[in-house]
């Protein structure tokens, strides 16, 4: 019978350089998407998969992140009558839990990863980027299915994936698929970044996994790969070459994966999230339209 999978690990040490100003004090996982951190998202997202303990992997300059997701009594306080606003922000009572562990130096994602195997135990345990919101209306959603294939296919990692142009295969990990790529397949290879003309496919990791404990001994057998950095994409093509199962779920075209990296990818993932807001966002799209309109933009 199959362990449900609860616990998560969201590394969110990143610097956030290419945001500069705007990140100099604040973490980029803290910057709003409509009326809530990025962070947020990435919670509301396992906790609506089962996920009820996090382990975030911070840095310097981070703490906000931790008192975003601590109790605030003097504002539950100022927000008696407001049950809605409370409901969702009393993790505690909702039995989810948040630990911290800092990542000390910029050692890369598997560094951060690795700090995770006491709390992770001999668990299986769900890893997501805490700057990349994926936007789905599918249940079960992406992290859910990817829980599911993990477990019926015994695999030690299980890798959401969606489509780039490919001359966009620079910026990501790219796997190889073994056969045919359908939405649940296997892979071969996974690399880092590769150009354009050497990728084995446009199918780019979407900063959501499944691991396994083995993932520990393969990133204690990694050596640093590009930027001096340790990847999970370099342990995870050791986990390939010792024979274990690694699968891929491609999200699907009506999924949407945003990586608020950059300032046009901000913007981009500012502006949908406001147009989807039932409550303002027709009068934001009214107010879109009419300033293209009148200044001929």
């Amino acid at each position: 019978m199959c362990m449900t999978i609860h616990k998560a690990v969201l590394p969110v040490a990143g610097m956030g350089t290419r945001l500069l100003p705007a990140t100099k004090c604040q973490p980029k996982e803290m910057l709003p998407v409509g009326y809530k951190p990025v962070v947020q998202y990435v919670v509301e997202e396992m906790v609506g998969e089962g996920i009820d303990k996090f382990l975030f992997i911070t840095g310097r300059k981070k703490r906000s992140i931790e008192d975003h997701f601590d109790d605030d009594p003097e504002l539950e306080a100022r927000l008696l009558g407001k049950a809605e606003a409370i409901d969702e922000l009393d993790y505690a009572g909702r039995g989810i839990d948040f630990l911290y562990a800092r990542q000390r130096r910029p050692l890369g994602n598997a560094d951060a990863v690795r700090l995770a195997a006491q709390f992770v135990g001999d668990e299986s345990f769900v890893v997501g980027f805490g700057d990349t919101i994926i936007y789905s209306q599918r249940d079960p959603g992406v992290v859910g299915r990817m829980i599911e294939a993990h477990q019926r296919h015994q695999a030690a990692a299980t890798i959401a994936v969606w489509e780039v142009p490919r001359d966009e295969v620079r910026k990501y990990g790219v796997v190889q698929p073994a056969g045919e790529a359908g939405d649940d397949f296997a892979i071969a290879d996974i690399v880092e970044k590769p150009r354009p003309e050497e990728a084995p496919s446009n199918l780019a990791v979407a900063a959501r996994y499944v691991f396994t404990p083995e993932i520990f001994a393969a990133i204690a057998a990694t050596r640093p790969g590009l930027g001096g950095e340790l990847w999970l994409t370099d342990a995870i093509r050791l986990l390939i070459a010792g024979g274990a199962r690694v699968r891929c779920l491609r999200l699907q075209p009506d999924e949407q994966r945003y990586d608020i990296g950059t300032p046009m990818t901000y913007y981009r993932a500012f502006a949908d999230f406001a147009l989807r807001d039932p409550q303002h966002g027709p009068a934001f799209a009214r107010y879109l339209r009419e300033k293209l309109d009148r200044e001929k933009l």
